[in-house]
C-alpha cells in the first residue's frame, strides 16, 4: 500500500485581479499588522458656483509616503434644479458610485480568491435626501440620505449559493459600506 499526498492546486489570477500576489500581501499583513496602516487624501478647489475640483494625489500607506500612477480628479455640481450649472454628478452621487465601487471590487477580489470566474457584476444604487433639510426649511428634516438601496447582479461559474456569499462577504468587508453603516468621526477647521 502506498500513501499518496493530496496537493491543491495553487491558486491562479483570475478575473483580472492577481490572486498569487494577493495572498501574498495578506501574509505579509498578517506578520506585519500596521503596514495596514492607511491615510487616503483628497484637495478640492471651488471653481463656481456648486461647480468644483477634487484632486488625489497621493496617499500614506505600507508605511510610506506614495503617489498614484498619475493624477486623478473628479468633479462635482448641482443640477440646474438645484441652482447649479450641472457640469457634473452631484457630491451625493459619487458617494452611491464610491458604495457601487468599493462592493463591486470587492466581489471581483473575493471571487478571485475563490477561484469562481465571474461573467458580470452590476450594480444599481439610489439614495433619498429630502432637500428640506438642506436648504435649512425642517430643522427635522436630515441632510443626508435617508436610506439607500443596492442591487447586485452577479454571474459566475459558481452556484447562486455561492455567488451571494461572495456578495455578501464583499458588504461586510467594504470600508464604504461601514463608513456609511455606522459613520466616523469627521472634524472641520478653518486652514489659513
Amino acid at each position: 500500500m502506498t500513501t499518496q499526498t493530496l496537493e491543491k492546486p495553487a491558486k491562479t489570477a483570475m478575473n483580472g485581479v492577481d490572486v498569487p500576489t494577493f495572498l501574498a500581501t495578506l501574509g505579509v499583513v498578517g506578520e506585519t499588522p500596521e503596514i495596514a496602516k492607511f491615510t487616503f487624501r483628497a484637495n478640492g478647489e471651488w471653481l463656481s458656483g456648486t461647480h468644483s475640483r477634487t484632486a488625489f494625489t497621493g496617499f500614506h500607506g505600507a508605511m510610506q509616503e506614495m503617489k498614484h500612477r498619475r493624477e486623478y480628479d473628479v468633479e462635482c455640481d448641482h443640477p440646474q434644479v438645484l441652482c447649479g450649472t450641472d457640469n457634473a454628478a452631484t457630491p451625493v452621487e459619487l458617494l452611491l458610485a464610491a458604495l457601487a465601487s468599493c462592493i463591486t471590487a470587492g466581489i471581483g477580489n473575493i471571487a478571485s480568491i475563490r477561484q469562481v470566474k465571474l461573467h458580470a457584476v452590476e450594480t444599481s444604487v439610489e439614495g433619498d435626501v429630502d432637500l428640506n433639510g438642506i436648504l435649512g426649511l425642517d430643522k427635522t428634516a436630515r441632510n443626508g440620505f435617508t436610506g439607500v438601496r443596492m442591487a447586485v447582479t452577479i454571474r459566475g461559474d459558481a452556484p447562486q449559493e455561492k455567488l451571494r456569499e461572495i456578495v455578501e462577504q464583499s458588504v461586510a468587508r467594504s470600508a464604504v459600506f461601514d463608513v456609511l453603516r455606522n459613520g466616523v468621526p469627521i472634524s472641520v477647521e478653518m486652514a489659513g
